[in-house]
C-alpha cells in the first residue's frame, strides 16, 4: 500500500460512483452514496471496521433481491444501520 492517504475526496467519490453507474448501466437513484457512506460509518463504529464492507454488500443483496426499487436499497441500508445501532458484543 502507497504511503498516500486512503481518503478520497469527495469529487473522486463522485466520479467513482459515475463510474460505476455507467459501467453498470444504473439510474442515479440506483446508487445513493451518503446513504451507503451513513450505514458504513455506523457499521463501522458500531460494530467493528472490518464488518462495514460486509455489511454493505448484505444490504445491496437484500436491496437486489427486493427488486429494482430505489427505496428497496434505503430501506436495506437503514437495516443494516439500526443493526449496528443496536449491536452488542
Amino acid at each position: 500500500m502507497s504511503e498516500q492517504s486512503r481518503t478520497l475526496p469527495p469529487e473522486a467519490l463522485d466520479a467513482w460512483a459515475a463510474t460505476l453507474r455507467q459501467r453498470f448501466d444504473l439510474a442515479e437513484d440506483d446508487v445513493p452514496v451518503a446513504a451507503v457512506l451513513d450505514a458504513t460509518r455506523d457499521v463501522a463504529n458500531g460494530v467493528a471496521r472490518p464488518a462495514a464492507p460486509l455489511g454493505a454488500f448484505v444490504a445491496g443483496l437484500v436491496a437486489g433481491r427486493a427488486g429494482t426499487d430505489p427505496a428497496a436499497i434505503t430501506e436495506a441500508l437503514e437495516a443494516v444501520a439500526a443493526l449496528a445501532a443496536a449491536w452488542e458484543d
